[in-house]
């Protein structure tokens, strides 16, 4: 009679072993996970559009001005040029720009994965552990 209670113990730890297991599966393939690949992604554009808008900038002032041209500009033909820059931009990145951002997400990417991966493995690792020894037993 002992040694059916102690199949019962372990085959109910064994499907509470395999719950958790679902669980931590779902949790890595929750929605949260794909807002934040989102949001990655979304960040690492934004950062190639504000680079290349800097450059723009830059190139816009440097080579803008043509010899005999009007220098003494007024400030609202200023801003429409650095919302101009600013548009150009933003359209550039989005369409693939030069691949900045896709260099920044892959890196954001692989370490939010290292940093979810670890603790999942480290608690997998423990209930595996705990699992052996109960199994010994």
């Amino acid at each position: 009679m002992g040694t059916s209670t102690g199949l019962g113990s372990l085959s109910t730890q064994t499907s509470l072993l395999q719950m958790k297991e679902d669980r931590l599966i779902q949790q890595m393939n929750s929605p949260k996970s794909l807002a934040d690949d989102a949001r990655i992604d979304k960040g690492a554009q934004q950062f190639e559009a504000i680079l290349m808008g800097s450059w723009l900038n830059e190139a816009e002032q440097s080579f803008g001005s043509v010899p005999g041209g009007d220098d003494d500009q007024d400030s609202g033909g200023e801003q429409m040029m650095s919302l101009g820059i600013q548009s150009l931009a933003t359209s550039l990145a989005a369409s693939g720009g030069i691949g900045i951002a896709k260099m920044v997400a892959s890196a954001m990417h692989a370490v939010a994965n290292r940093s979810t991966v670890q603790p999942n493995a480290a608690a997998a690792s423990g209930q595996m552990t705990g699992m052996k020894s109960v199994l010994k037993k």
